[in-house]
């Protein structure tokens, strides 16, 4: 058990494990920032990336990924920008989070299958002369009856360096609104770490919201951060109460600023993997300014068979604890996707983001490496940029894209595939989808500065959002044009 408390204890400082990609991964060095008062110590840590390269398809006509449902950079460069002033660090910049953030309302095809596939191509808005390719995941929709019964773990931290307002109380306001969805079916454990872990709450029913919340009630924090214990003590008890057939979920709320020994990469990622297979998920939900461990929040995630999103206020706790709910329910994990390009329509090609989740090929169709999971109704997109070949013929696609996926229950995985052709699409004439995640794209590209950027600047981002007509509920796709205006600004 010491041994396995080590281990734990070093993944959580590793933020440059061996991932699913051969791309290497460094944390970014601490900084000062005036967002947080003059002269005041930034300790915050994110994992430096270089991005993707245009590839020849003449040389390598084939492109393997996992995909990526995390939606916590999106939240976190929204802080930096709307409340510290200041453009985000580039490795707090993950594009595909920046897109899959958003509820695109993809639409579902009624198949057998968990998920639903659809894509297009387009004139590339920022290069003219290139493509935008677009493949779009939607996963199904689960009506409440069919949810089925959740086992939730809270996994708290209450260390000193929770103490602020937007830290521990935060969590505590998402798990109690959490705790108002519970049917009586369900059933909720806490566990606490600072200085050792303690379990506060077992198997409470969902009926029992009283005891839930008041055990919620008197979290306070204070002392130093024994993580590894507190996830040890967290699967074990998800483990005793496990549900066949049912939600089975570990919810991390952190910083990320622990308490760290030494150990292995090697054996620390086969103990997560042991965890991941026995059924368990993951949310990890990052909180906090000042010292957030990005890095190995996302690693954690990555590996855990999880999704990351960061809490920043309370709209964002909402959006992720009520607007989100479904998403804790896993319809289809290990989820991945190849694409083989048509030399005759591309010569050239290059994935927007997921830098982290490229896989080798061969990687493909062995069950046995792991991949993403995506939620109820929780919609994915990936994005292409193509420099187009010199022949080109309508009549057959330019890329056709094999799929594979997991049920959340089982270990082999069912394939499904998508031709998509090459229509000779004007980027305004693309669909309202196309052209919005080409918008969230392109930001990305400008608020880090990417080599990539093409010839656009912010005020063409704002004409294309101007023009496009998509349900935006809970106002998130207004709140972007905010963002895009205040990162003109602060550039």
């Amino acid at each position: 058990m010491k041994k396995f408390i080590y281990l734990i204890f070093a993944f959580l400082l590793i933020v440059s494990c061996e991932e699913m990609s051969d791309t290497s991964f460094t944390p970014n060095s601490s900084f000062e920032s005036d967002g947080f008062g003059i002269g005041e110590f930034n300790s915050e840590n994110y994992a430096e990336f270089e991005e993707n390269p245009f590839v020849s398809v003449s040389d390598q006509p084939i492109s393997t990924f996992s995909i990526d449902a995390d939606g916590a950079s999106y939240a976190n460069t929204r802080r930096f920008l709307m409340v510290d002033n200041q453009v985000p660090p580039k490795g707090a910049v993950r594009t595909e989070e920046l897109i899959n953030y958003f509820n695109l309302d993809y639409q579902e095809d009624n198949s057998i299958h968990p998920i639903s596939l659809n894509g297009e191509i387009s004139q590339c808005p920022w290069n003219t002369d290139h493509k935008l390719i677009r493949i779009g995941i939607k996963g199904k929709k689960l009506p409440d009856a069919q949810l089925g019964a959740s086992n939730y773990v809270f996994l708290i931290d209450v260390s000193g360096s929770m103490s602020n307002e937007d830290k521990l109380e935060l969590l505590m306001n998402g798990f109690n609104r959490l705790t108002d969805e519970l049917t009586e079916e369900d059933k909720v454990s806490i566990v606490t770490y600072a200085g050792r872990s303690e379990t506060i709450l077992n198997a409470a029913t969902g009926n029992e919201k009283n005891r839930i919340k008041t055990a919620i009630s008197q979290l306070s924090s204070g002392g130093g951060t024994a993580g590894a214990e507190g996830i040890l003590t967290a699967y074990d008890i998800a483990e005793a109460n496990f549900i066949e057939g049912g939600n089975n979920r570990i919810i991390i709320g952190t910083d990320g600023d622990f308490n760290i020994g030494l150990s292995d990469t090697e054996e620390l990622i086969t103990f997560i993997e042991e965890q991941r297979d026995k059924g368990i998920f993951l949310t990890v939900l990052g909180v906090g300014r000042g010292n957030l461990n990005d890095a190995a929040l996302e690693q954690i995630a990555n590996n855990g068979n999880g999704t990351y999103e960061y809490l920043d206020n309370e709209e964002q706790l909402e959006k992720v604890f009520i607007h989100d709910f479904h998403k804790f329910y896993t319809v289809a994990k290990d989820v991945k996707i190849q694409v083989d390009f048509n030399e005759q329509n591309v010569s050239e090609y290059r994935l927007i983001g997921y830098e982290n989740r490229v896989l080798q090929n061969e990687d493909f169709e062995n069950d046995e490496k792991d991949a993403g999971e995506i939620g109820s109704n929780q919609n994915v997109t990936a994005l292409y940029e193509i420099k187009p070949a010199r022949t080109f013929r309508k009549s057959v696609p330019s890329l056709s894209i094999d799929f594979r996926y997991k049920n959340p229950d089982e270990d082999t995985s069912t394939p499904l595939s998508l031709d998509i052709y090459d229509e000779n699409t004007r980027f305004e004439e693309a669909s309202n989808h196309h052209q919005f995640v080409s918008s969230v794209a392109s930001f990305s590209l400008q608020l880090t500065d990417s080599s990539y950027k093409g010839n656009t600047d912010y005020d063409d981002i704002l004409d294309w959002l101007d023009n496009i007509n998509l349900s935006d509920e809970h106002s998130f796709k207004d709140e972007f044009k905010e963002l895009v205006k205040r990162a003109k600004d602060l550039q």
